[in-house]
C-alpha cells in the first residue's frame, strides 16, 4: 500500500512562512512527478507546483517568487516552501505523487490526506 503523509501547517499571520513536507511510503518502484496541490475555501483542486523526476519544475502564476518546490529523490520526499504567505493562500494543501507500483506501464495518481494552511491578514 502506497501513502504519501504531509505535515508542516499551521496558522500563521500575512507575510510569514511556512514549510510543507511530505514523505512517500510502501511498496513501489519509482516516483515520476511529485507535486503540492491546494483546496481554498470555495474552489476546486489546484496545482500550486510540480517538480517532476528530472527536476523540472511548474508553479501556478500566483505563486511564482514566493513558493518554492523541492525534492529528494532517495528519501521519496518533497517539501513545499512557502513565503511571503497572504490570506488567499488559506486552504487545505495536498501532496501529490505519480507512482510506478510494479511494472514501468502500472502508473497511479495518488494524494496525501491534506494539511491545514491558515493564513491571517
Amino acid at each position: 500500500q502506497v501513502q504519501l503523509v504531509e505535515s508542516g501547517g499551521g496558522s500563521v499571520q500575512a507575510g510569514e512562512s511556512l514549510k510543507l513536507s511530505c514523505t512517500a511510503s510502501g511498496s513501489f518502484r519509482h516516483i515520476n512527478d511529485m507535486a503540492w496541490y491546494r483546496q481554498c475555501p470555495g474552489k476546486e483542486r489546484e496545482s500550486v507546483a510540480r517538480i517532476t523526476s528530472i527536476g523540472s519544475i511548474i508553479y501556478a502564476d500566483a505563486v511564482k517568487g514566493r513558493f518554492t518546490i523541492s525534492r529528494n529523490y532517495r528519501e521519496n520526499a518533497v517539501w513545499l516552501q512557502m513565503n511571503d504567505l497572504k490570506p488567499e493562500d488559506s486552504g487545505v494543501y495536498y501532496c501529490y505523487g505519480n507512482i510506478v507500483r510494479s511494472t514501468w506501464s502500472d502508473r497511479t495518481d495518488y494524494f496525501g490526506r491534506g494539511t491545514q494552511v491558515t493564513v491571517s491578514s
